[in-house]
């Protein structure tokens, strides 16, 4: 086994193929739902439905419990996202992509705190503050939170949320020692720019044939 090799998948020798598949599984599907995102198109709440509920198995398995009440609220939220984007507006239209208004940005910010405040709570009562990671684990959940959010109501700053998540997320899952959702991290990154710009396109789009 050549040395890059053992750097990089290494820390996988004494897992399961079961898990293995499964990590593979859900990281294949969390990408198709990030690129349904980009393409506003509604078959980003399945696809991440399945993704999520994968993870959130394994993360319980592994007794990371921030992302696993990550990839649980996901779960929910897609539940969510799923009826907001397919609610009609009018005769016509689906709720469209927008802006966050002032009261939105309040809401994010208090669903930023509120995640802070409940993650401490949980990491303390099960005493899960027994490494660095688990501060970084409690702001990229907040982050996360307001980003699915935000992404649920259709709101293009979501992609802010996600972008700097994901950013934060690549070497910290690599530092856990999962490779491959370190890798889905890093192309989300690339998707989460895509995807803000092609948001911000459809927004101008629309203005335009106003």
């Amino acid at each position: 086994m050549s040395p890059i090799f053992d750097f990089l998948f290494g820390q996988y020798s004494e897992s399961s193929s079961i898990d293995i598949i499964l990590e593979l599984v859900a990281v294949f599907f969390g990408l198709l739902s990030v690129i349904f995102s980009w393409r506003n198109n509604i078959l980003v709440f399945p696809a991440g439905m399945i993704s999520t509920a994968i993870f959130v198995y394994l993360l319980l398995k592994w007794a990371l419990l921030g992302d696993m009440m990550i990839n649980g609220y996901y779960f929910m939220m897609s539940v969510y996202g799923w009826y907001i984007w397919t609610r009609k507006v009018n005769a016509t239209q689906v709720t469209p992509i927008t802006r966050t208004s002032v009261k939105e940005h309040k809401i994010s910010a208090v669903i930023f705190v509120t995640t802070l405040l409940f993650v401490f709570v949980v990491y303390q009562v099960f005493d899960k503050w027994n490494s660095w990671t688990a501060y970084v684990d409690t702001i990229t959940t907040a982050i996360f939170f307001v980003g699915m959010w935000l992404m649920a109501k259709r709101k293009v700053e979501n992609w802010i949320y996600w972008i700097i998540g994901d950013v934060i997320s690549v070497p910290l899952y690599f530092y856990k020692g999962f490779t491959f959702t370190s890798f889905q991290y890093f192309l989300f990154t690339f998707i989460a720019i895509g995807g803000y710009f092609a948001w911000k396109k459809q927004i101008h789009k629309r203005k335009a044939l106003v």
